[in-house]
């Protein structure tokens, strides 16, 4: 964390008041694991004797993810078809369970800037069924726009009625004759790294359970104070997957079918959501694949294993660990590449 930089951030941005985590869950310490794409994670539910939270054993590394082959998502693993290696280093997988009734926080990051003004009817419509269809009474969710300013437009609620009157209301803001800049005096535009960094460090860090966010933006931003590497990092210490749906107005960009989303920053997004575990799905401006790729997202959420580990490194001193998980020949793992060993008084 840097206190600096985010209460800078928070006074330069148009937050809600509350825009701190609230307490609406029992919070656990998250385990010393962190950023570049991983990294601390709630104590797992299992139904094994041996299970121990991060209340107990703060060291618990544990990872989220989800395998598939050729076929689709592979849901019959077990604890002995995996193995765990933390800086080359073979560690003991201690609990391994499949994680389709574990708490669910999600987060949407809602891209306002100008460049989404054609296809934000879309993202309204399509946000909405996903989370209809994805939270039960023991989820949560909120709702984050993000554009010149950084906007929390619906805070933690499990009722899809709440999200969907708020992300209706959400509204494109370019800005335009405002003048207005950030606290380092650069002008605004589209303040997609603050949005994140703001969303996992204020919003997840002290959540326990499955932690996401789903972002729908072109991947461009102007003007944030946090950048990729920051923001990648806020997110791996809050142990949160990122979902990146890539979506662009034609118009924006001159029209045509040749929009090349790497010019707005889809390489970066690529790897802030290979990082923490999760992926980028490109939709272009086609209505029908932003509903398929929300529709792969509640697969995946569906199919996710949690695997969790003490590691034979004790040191809580900092350091980013990296973090080799195989599941079988032949099976594409899905899951963040380490965690960062924070030490107890560094924990929020």
């Amino acid at each position: 964390m840097r206190p600096s930089v985010l209460a800078a951030t928070l006074l330069s941005l148009t937050l809600f008041p509350a825009f701190g985590a609230p307490a609406l869950r029992a919070q656990e310490a998250p385990s010393p694991s962190g950023p570049p794409p991983a990294s601390d994670a709630p104590p797992p539910v299992n139904q094994g004797g041996d299970v121990e939270t991060l209340n107990v054993n703060v060291n618990l590394v544990n990872l989220y993810f989800s395998a598939r082959d050729k076929n689709g998502f592979v849901t019959n693993l077990h604890k002995d078809d995996c193995s765990i290696a933390e800086d080359k280093t073979p560690q003991t997988i201690k609990n391994f369970t499949q994680e389709k009734t574990l708490p669910l926080t999600i987060g949407i990051l809602l891209d306002t800037s100008g460049s989404q003004e054609h296809v934000l009817p879309l993202e309204q419509e399509s946000g909405a069924t996903f989370l209809r269809d994805v939270l039960t009474p023991k989820d949560e969710a909120f709702l984050i726009s993000f554009d010149i300013n950084v906007d929390l437009l619906a805070d933690y609620t499990n009722s899809p009625r709440e999200i969907k009157r708020a992300i209706d209301k959400a509204t494109i803001n370019t800005g335009a004759g405002t003048g207005s800049v950030t606290g380092n005096g650069t002008p605004r535009g589209t303040l997609l790294y603050d949005a994140v960094f703001l969303a996992a460090n204020d919003k997840l860090r002290q959540e326990a359970g499955r932690k996401i966010l789903v972002m729908l933006t072109d991947g461009g931003d102007q003007g944030s104070q946090e950048n990729l590497k920051t923001a990648t990092e806020a997110a791996q210490k809050a142990n949160a997957i990122i979902y990146v749906i890539l979506i662009a107005d034609r118009g924006f960009y001159g029209g045509g079918f040749g929009i090349n989303l790497a010019d707005t920053g889809a390489r970066e997004m690529e790897r802030l959501a290979t990082d923490t575990g999760g992926r980028v799905i490109n939709v272009g401006n086609n209505g029908k694949k932003l509903e398929d790729a929300f529709n792969q997202i509640q697969d995946e959420l569906r199919t996710q294993y949690l695997a969790s580990y003490t590691p034979t490194n004790g040191k809580a001193d900092g350091t980013f660990r990296k973090i080799d998980l195989a599941c079988g020949k032949g099976l594409k793992v899905q899951t963040r590449k380490g965690y960062y060993a924070i030490s107890a008084s560094d924990q929020p």
